[in-house]
């Protein structure tokens, strides 16, 4: 196995500091409405192509806004094919080789670094001396209980989810925080709410002439690449078939041996244990997330969770007649968003779609409550929750396009259209 350690090594690593430093003063990109502490160290992770990386350059052109000088910057790529595969030894030589070309210490951006083995022992000696370090990585195995002791709490985890809405407007040139603009552009913004719905937020889709070609490129790379031979996936055609019957699935609580009688039914057995290694692979991945029941024991929580897809448009790869899984799914996206994994769902007489205790919230998704059934399933569900020991302040219903406020039993549900929703959340941040 090849080492960084010979001096025409020792050149390129050189010559990539000082590239990656003129790349960084040329770059242009759509800035996220993300805030970070001034004074802590980061490490982003999240699905791949969520734009993990360009909120590092985000964050870059900030530090030079304030003062600092790209000289500063030690940017590091990680899945640079010039560079040989990297062991812990060679990141000390990293550091080094700046510190022969500058004086200055080093502000740390570390793209990708979850591919070195036991890269987190130098990420602590970084911290631990007092360097300022970011951090990104596409497997969430960076946050397992091993690394967060490793890292000792000198870190915080940043959530890199595709475009919220808002920020998917300002790609297009709308800002919500304008005065007025949601009544000056508001055909403008149907519009592109629909494509959001369908598309999802992907920020490279904003330059793809062929959304769903893109998309499922970015799938299968996520698939072959984060999962199959990140984990040694032999029976890839099981695994294939488990993520499609979990798209199908979202909504609906599932549990294990449900999935594995599905994957079974292929023709090649697949046991119990196999798929729930599958699926930590998946959320491993950040392709997908869990919300589990808030009212169910311990065993229940995890065998019976409710899964979601991280963006709608690669849940739509998987559908035919989608809207109604999207509609959840893109509510389930903008809660993890918000309270992370404060969410959850309700599963006892009634089933609540989601709950939020730190906000006292209940909500129910539904693509139209039109049919008399469906207006009386939902609303009886709400009506439920309030005469039992719940503290709910507020109770909310999700649709694709009605509005109203319903006053029944005492308790007011306000039925609100899901691009308002959107809005609305944005703006009450």
């Amino acid at each position: 196995m090849l080492r960084i350690q010979n001096s025409m090594d020792k050149l390129l690593i050189k010559l990539l500091i000082k590239e990656n430093q003129e790349k960084i003063l040329k770059m242009s990109f759509i800035e996220r409405t993300v805030e970070l502490e001034p004074n802590f160290n980061y490490v982003f992770v999240g699905l791949r192509r969520s734009g993990k990386t360009f909120l590092m350059y985000q964050q870059i052109q900030n530090l030079l806004k304030n003062g600092h000088s790209i000289e500063e910057i030690l940017f590091f790529n990680f899945e640079d094919d010039r560079i040989d595969k990297i062991e812990l030894p060679d990141l000390d030589l990293i550091k080094r080789c700046y510190e022969e070309i500058y004086d200055y210490a080093p502000i740390f951006f570390l793209d990708e670094i979850q591919i070195v083995d036991r890269w987190e022992k130098f990420a602590r000696r970084l911290a631990d001396n007092k360097y300022r370090v970011y951090i990104t990585g596409s497997n969430a195995k960076m946050l397992s209980g091993d690394v967060a002791t490793t890292l000792g709490g000198r870190y915080l985890i940043h959530d890199v989810f595709p475009f919220s809405f808002n920020e998917y407007l300002l790609a297009h040139n709308i800002d919500l925080a304008l005065k007025n603009e949601i009544y000056a552009k508001y055909y403008e913004i149907q519009k592109l709410y629909t494509k959001y719905f369908y598309e999802g937020g992907m920020p490279e889709l904003q330059y793809a002439n062929d959304p769903r070609g893109f998309l499922s490129s970015l799938y299968q790379k996520i698939y072959l690449g984060d999962i199959c031979k990140r984990h040694q996936i032999r029976n890839n055609g099981a695994l294939n078939f488990l993520i499609k019957k979990m798209a199908e699935s979202v909504k609906q609580p599932a549990s294990y041996t449900r999935f594995a009688n599905l994957v079974s039914s292929l023709g090649t057995k697949v046991s119990t244990t196999t798929v729930i290694e599958y699926i930590n692979h998946i959320k491993d991945s950040w392709l997908i997330f869990s919300v589990e029941n808030y009212v169910a024991k311990m065993a229940n929580k995890e065998a019976n969770k409710k899964y979601y897809f991280v963006d709608n448009g690669l849940l739509n790869l998987f559908l035919l007649n989608a809207d109604t899984s999207l509609l959840e799914n893109q509510v389930a996206i903008k809660l993890r968003q918000l309270y992370g994994e404060q969410v959850y769902y309700l599963k006892g007489k009634n089933e609540i779609d989601f709950y939020l205790p730190a906000i006292q919230t209940a909500i129910q998704v539904s693509y139209s409550i039109k049919d008399f059934d469906t207006r009386k399933r939902e609303i009886g569900a709400l009506i439920e929750l309030s005469k039992s020991n719940f503290e709910i302040k507020k109770y909310l219903l999700i649709t694709k396009e009605e509005e109203e406020i319903i006053t029944e039993q005492g308790i007011e549900i306000q039925v609100i259209p899901v691009l308002k929703w959107l809005v609305d959340m944005y703006q009450n941040l």
